[in-house]
């Protein structure tokens, strides 16, 4: 049965292979799970893209098994090159900007009503 102690050295060799193979590289390899929340991403995108050969990845031995890595790099400049993910990423700040907006409205809308009450 495996220790807590044998999970730990086997989660520390893992993460040090990840280092390594930055340093070889010159390019952060991630986790297809990193590169989804660094870039926003999909993993099912992330997977149709290497299986389509427009990014490239690893597999290599994980701390629960075999575990893909993707280049970080290569995902951002592939999900600049796509449209639907322009436009969600637009939608998202443009989304920003309305909550933005109406927060504005309603505290205007609340130094106006407190002005009113007082009279």
């Amino acid at each position: 049965m495996e220790t807590p102690s044998d999970w730990e050295d086997r989660l520390a060799r893992w993460q040090n292979e990840l280092e390594l193979f930055e340093q070889l590289d010159e390019t952060p390899w991630v986790t297809l799970a990193k590169a989804e929340t660094e870039t926003g991403v999909s993993r099912s995108a992330l997977r149709s893209w290497y299986r389509n050969g427009e990014i490239q990845s690893r597999l290599v031995d994980g701390p629960n098994g075999p575990q893909r890595l993707v280049q970080l790099d290569a995902v951002i400049e592939r999900a600049a090159a796509s449209p639907r993910i322009q436009r969600r990423a637009e939608r998202e700040v443009s989304l920003e900007a309305q909550v933005t907006l109406l927060r504005h409205r309603v505290d205007q809308l609340e130094l106006r009503l407190a002005a009113l009450e007082r009279k």
